[in-house]
């Protein structure tokens, strides 16, 4: 499916991504999701859009950003026309679309439940009406035996048979497991990677399935993006936004990216109903999640069943789009529990959490801010309290490195 690149997507593509046609070196000049977002909310201030920086009075308007963006750095951005052209051409030769916040066709979902912490782009392949469909949401470790195998792939086969699109994140183990139980049933499929969509969706097996529109791929980030612990943990949250429910089959205590995303919907995002699998063998990490707040799995017999607890009316938070702020839109039913709202605005995973899924190799302050995509203010005070806990230590080579004191495994 091809979908135009709009004049406000490709503003800010030109302020926000590497546009390196394949090339996966990082560009420190693009805008950070925080940087792009002052950025937007004062275009707003201003009665202007992205594409104004394209227009006739482009540079009046860099200048009037200046106090939020230095005027150099827009201006730099702005002048990577060519590179934008070769990217787009190479983009539409694999029939990847992008939209941003501002179209039309970006995901409601994401925009309505997310808010500002909703990606600025999304990079897809395949139907993009499959992504505001809802579905369940299935998620689990990489590393699981052949028993949980056949357990998500029996799952995602009911979803199928009941018309629910699977949404998972497409890594090994639970993920594939379940999009793959999906698609076997003749069911639909909608994948949130953190990285590599060129190459996925190059794959044979993948061609077939978008062309006959069973399987929709997307990912916040470069389609050439290569594998980095924090891009996965981030994306987390876009699959829970864009499910109706969620279901972890397996996850490790207190550690991996399954554990860290499902903590942060159970005590920030709060989007759907997370349940956890109640049968076989469980686990330290699933018996903790029920504690905060995780709902056993009731393994709904039949496809009927299956719906009415999809279907389950729950509260969805939404954020205004000026005051970023938590609100409700529906009240609560009758004989359900819900967990109360996090007051406030929502947050990403913390800081802290994302050092330490990075330091299980030494890294430098620059690598570090280049990964986080954060300020060097913010970073130095977030490994500040790490050093003071014990749980990084910094050598004393030159330049100085960090990494965490007793390295622990993210799936």
């Amino acid at each position: 499916m091809i979908i135009d690149v709009t004049l406000n997507t490709q503003a800010v593509l030109l302020l926000t991504a590497p546009l390196l046609a394949g090339k996966n070196i990082p560009n420190t000049e693009t805008l950070t999701p925080g940087e792009y977002n002052r950025l937007g909310r004062h275009l707003r201030e201003l009665k202007k859009q992205p594409s104004d920086f394209l227009g006739n009075d482009s540079e009046a308007l860099i200048n009037a950003c200046d106090p939020i963006i230095e005027k150099g750095r827009l201006q730099r951005l702005l002048a990577r026309g060519f590179l934008l052209s070769q990217a787009i051409e190479l983009w539409r030769s694999r029939a990847i679309w992008i939209v941003s916040r501002s179209d039309s066709l970006y995901p409601q979902r994401l925009k309505n439940r997310l808010g500002e912490a909703a990606p600025a782009l999304v990079y897809g392949c395949g139907d993009h009406a499959l992504l505001d469909k809802g579905g369940l949401a299935v998620v689990g470790s990489r590393d699981i035996d052949d028993s949980l195998i056949l357990y998500t792939k029996t799952v995602a086969k009911l979803a199928a048979r009941a018309g629910r699109t699977i949404i998972s994140g497409g890594a090994r183990g639970v993920d594939q497991a379940a999009m793959q139980g999906a698609v076997e049933a003749g069911g639909t499929v909608c994948g949130v990677l953190a990285d590599s969509l060129e190459k996925t969706i190059l794959n044979r097996e993948n061609r077939n399935l978008l062309l006959e529109k069973k399987i929709t791929l997307i990912s916040p980030f470069d389609p050439n993006a290569r594998f980095l612990v924090g891009n996965a943990m981030q994306r987390n949250k876009y699959i829970y936004a864009l499910a109706d429910a969620s279901l972890v089959v397996n996850s490790d205590y207190e550690k991996g990216g399954t554990w860290a995303g499902a903590k942060e919907q159970l005590q920030k995002y709060k989007l759907v109903p997370l349940y956890v699998r109640s049968t076989g063998i469980l686990s330290k990490g699933l018996d903790a999640l029920l504690r905060k707040g995780a709902r056993p799995w009731p393994n709904p017999k039949d496809e009927d069943e299956l719906c009415a607890l999809i279907d389950t009316p729950i509260p969805v938070i939404r954020i205004p789009e000026d005051t970023g702020q938590l609100a409700f839109v529906s009240e609560k039913p009758k004989g359900i529990e819900i967990s109360q709202p996090v007051q406030g605005s929502i947050e990403a995973i913390s800081i802290n959490d994302q050092i330490l899924a990075l330091l299980t190799q030494s890294m430098t302050e620059k690598e570090l801010i280049e990964k986080l995509m954060c300020e060097k203010k913010e970073l130095m005070s977030a490994l500040k309290e790490l050093l003071n806990s014990n749980r990084v230590i910094k050598t004393k080579t030159k330049p100085i490195r960090y990494v965490i004191k007793t390295p622990e495994l993210f799936d």
